[in-house]
């Protein structure tokens, strides 16, 4: 495997497991509390609404959109610049009085009052009882991958990585949607997208530090669980930071150049990707020691020389 560090001896990662456990516990609820408080600020792809991309030749003066929108009545109204100044992306929630149509025919007709040069580059509409069923649709996919992915580690490794692995990874999408929640970012289809991708990117890591566990179980015989843990970590260092580093240029070429489209896609993965690094390593091992894993689960305990093997009768 190409070392990107030569590292000789192994870093005691777990003698800080109670330090990176607290962290990662108090983030956690930070991100619990935001989702508790605040909420996620659900797109229109799930609340139901209108979404207008309009341009101006000179740089769009945002409040002033605002102040127009609010005139109307429309206060829930999102309005910001993407792309570049003259752009503006405005999220219109859903009118029980007004269809679709005629509530962004009504705005359109309110920005050209306020300034003539406005156009009109696309309007979108999505129901509030299609944007019911993405909701659930993406909540029931969430939990299947979740199952799914228990299921694949319990069978490949051992239960106790698989509670392990399920937790760290929770751990990374809670994060996650607190930030969104925090933030009041805009919660869409893309963003689920990046959830669901984040779930099956962090599980990989893990199973690459599972899987030396449990080779290491095998090789170093003497060696105490922490020092096994330790020295998988260790070993597979370089392999996380080429990995992780080519995947974040990625992304981050997603995130400063992938437009409004791909904005909350990137910023979610890049999140993920941090966190999943985090949680692989210093969540998921932690727990794996402490829920009692041994070498005797994976291998066969060595005879005494003289020892009679048991007859059966």
């Amino acid at each position: 495997m190409l070392e990107f560090f030569n590292i000789k001896r192994d870093i005691p990662f777990m003698s800080y497991a109670r330090v990176t456990t607290l962290i990662s516990l108090v983030t956690f609820i930070l991100a619990v509390a935001a989702l508790g408080f605040k909420g996620l600020n659900l797109g229109v792809d799930f609340t139901g609404g209108t979404v207008m991309e309009i341009t101006y030749p000179q740089p769009a003066e945002v409040p002033k959109i605002r102040d127009t929108l609010e005139k109307m009545g429309l206060k829930d109204a999102a309005v910001q610049t993407f792309g570049t100044s003259h752009d503006v992306l405005i999220r219109l929630p859903a009118k029980p009085e007004l269809s679709s149509a005629k509530l962004s025919d009504q705005v359109l007709q309110a920005l050209i009052a306020a300034d003539a040069s406005v156009k009109l580059q696309r309007v979108e509409f999505v129901g509030p009882q299609v944007g019911q069923e993405l909701y659930e649709s993406g909540a029931l996919a969430l939990l299947v991958v979740c199952i799914g992915i228990m299921a694949y580690l319990a069978i490949r490794f051992e239960w106790r990585f698989a509670v392990a692995a399920i937790i760290a990874n929770m751990h990374d999408i809670v994060i996650i949607l607190g930030f969104f929640a925090f933030f009041q970012w805009d919660f869409s289809l893309t963003v689920l997208a990046a959830v669901l991708a984040i779930l099956g990117y962090s599980v990989n890591e893990s199973v690459v530090v599972f899987d030396r566990i449990r080779e290491n179980f095998r090789k170093m015989r003497k060696a105490s669980v922490p020092e096994v843990i330790d020295n998988a970590i260790t070993r597979t260092m370089s392999r996380t930071i080429i990995t992780h580093f080519s995947t974040q240029l990625m992304v981050l070429a997603m995130l400063f150049f992938g437009g409004e489209a791909l904005h909350y896609f990137a910023l979610a993965l890049t999140i993920g990707i941090l966190f999943g690094i985090y949680s692989s390593v210093l969540v998921a091992s932690p727990i794996v020691l402490w829920l009692g894993v041994s070498r005797e689960q994976f291998i066969k305990p060595e005879k005494k020389e003289g020892e009679e093997a048991e007859v059966l009768p």
